[in-house]
């Protein structure tokens, strides 16, 4: 069992006696009521999509799966190419399986792929990944501390609010979980 705050997009669990593949998840703390986790899931076994709130102190059970570390290599607009980095052997992923993860991946980034019962269903990504910006606005100078942010689209399109010192062709740690800038790499 894992407390809820830990969900992670891509994380499979067991809910209601189902399987369920997280595709998104927020973490809210309105004011001053007691936080919780906003979390998007798809059912494995009809497909659909499920909204449901989970209160912080709320325990989830991570669905028992076989895991193995692959390296992302490529995508062509539909799948998604890993490989077994103890074998060799490739394989491929749907973009609908892999839900908000496809944001993160970038090539030979190290990922764990679950596997229930010998068939993929997802991947467990890293805490935070590498990315480079690909646009933003011309970084101020001087501004080394400021609570100014601005938006960064990064190299997977994925854009991220980051400090305005930040320019295009730097790279910076991305929080997977929450999809926030970190710090520069």
């Amino acid at each position: 069992m894992i407390s809820a705050t830990q969900l992670r997009p891509g994380m499979i669990i067991k809910f209601n006696n189902e399987l369920y593949s997280v595709f998104s998840m927020t973490h809210r703390t309105p004011g001053n009521l007691r936080g919780f986790v906003q979390a998007k899931m798809r059912s494995l076994r009809t497909g659909s999509m499920t909204e449901h709130r989970f209160s912080s102190e709320d325990k989830v059970e991570k669905a028992q799966l076989e895991e193995h570390e692959m390296e992302y290599l490529y995508d062509d607009g539909e799948y998604y190419y890993f490989m077994n980095t103890e074998n060799f052997e490739q394989m491929h992923l749907m973009k609908d399986i892999l839900g908000d993860a496809t944001q993160y991946l970038i090539p030979q980034l190290r990922v764990k792929v679950e596997f229930y019962e010998g068939k993929p269903l997802g991947v467990e990504l890293p805490a935070a990944v590498d990315m480079t910006v690909v646009e933003t606005e011309p970084g101020m100078k001087g501004a080394t501390v400021s609570n100014v942010t601005k938006p960064a689209k990064m190299e997977t399109g994925l854009v991220v609010q980051v400090p305005s010192f930040i320019t295009e062709g730097e790279k910076i740690k991305v929080n997977t979980a929450e999809g926030t800038y970190l710090e520069r790499a």
